[in-house]
């Protein structure tokens, strides 16, 4: 097993103050990680380093849809830890209704932080990994990112990760030969802030049961396999993939 060790390793998880985000900072701090937490609300992410334990795990307050807030993350992490090993972007958005009354604004609002800001964190990590000649960026994408749905209708969000799948590859390709793996999950019906509609409506659960082969929606833990996998050696020849967690939605 040492071959997903994490040990020591530093990490940054963006959007940390929730969710999937959350629990990425706990798994990775659990496996022996050197963490910083980033979100925007700062009473959660310090509850969060209050818990895990200042010395593992440092809250840093940043929008990804800021640019000089994203490279002052970085420097946060460098400056404290050294390194830069592992970057997590789990920050996202999204807006939920019909395409035809989806205004520009709406989608420009969701490509700042899901696209330009996901890339921004990508960046300013390469500019530490690549002299280092190692590093691991895990983006979170979505099964909506590779497939249609309709019946929940999110055009900016559905646009906006089949940008992050895309754009996985080709930061992949740019970096490997710099010992920088960029490599993305696709996580399917999970419980968290934006999908709690779906998970407390019965009609939707009902739906989940129906679509997923599996026949239910993931549990927390189901993604921490795909995380550690990614941000560890034991990945080393993998790159630019995209990794489905998804119960078997996107495959049928």
């Amino acid at each position: 097993m040492s071959v997903f060790d994490v040990e020591g390793r530093v990490a940054v998880v963006t959007g940390a103050s929730s969710g999937l985000g959350m629990r990425f900072v706990r798994v990775l701090v659990e496996n022996g990680a050197l963490v910083v937490a980033a979100a925007r609300r700062e009473e959660r992410i310090r509850a969060l380093e209050a818990e895990l334990g200042a010395e593992r795990c440092m809250g840093v307050v940043a929008d990804v849809a800021d640019e000089a807030s994203v490279v002052a993350m970085v420097e946060a992490a460098v400056g404290r830890f050294g390194r830069l090993d592992i970057l997590v972007n789990n920050a996202g958005t999204t807006h939920v209704g019909p395409a035809l009354e989806e205004s520009a604004d709406e989608v420009r609002r969701v490509f700042e932080t899901n696209v330009v800001g996901l890339f921004a964190c990508c960046r300013e990590a390469a500019k530490v990994m690549i002299p280092q000649g190692s590093g691991s960026i895990v983006n979170v994408a979505s099964t909506l990112g590779l497939v249609g749905i309709g019946k929940i209708p999110q055009a900016a969000y559905a646009a906006s990760k089949g940008a992050v799948v895309n754009l996985t590859r080709e930061l992949a390709a740019q970096w490997a030969r710099h010992g920088v793996r960029v490599n993305a999950i696709a996580p399917g019906w999970f419980p968290t802030e934006m999908t709690s509609g779906m998970f407390d409506n019965e009609k939707s659960l009902g739906y989940i049961a129906r679509t997923v082969p599996v026949g239910r929606g993931g549990r927390d833990d189901e993604l921490d396999g795909a995380l550690l996998f990614l941000a560890s050696g034991a990945s080393n020849y993998v790159i630019g993939q995209v990794i489905a967690v998804d119960g078997g939605w996107s495959a049928v």
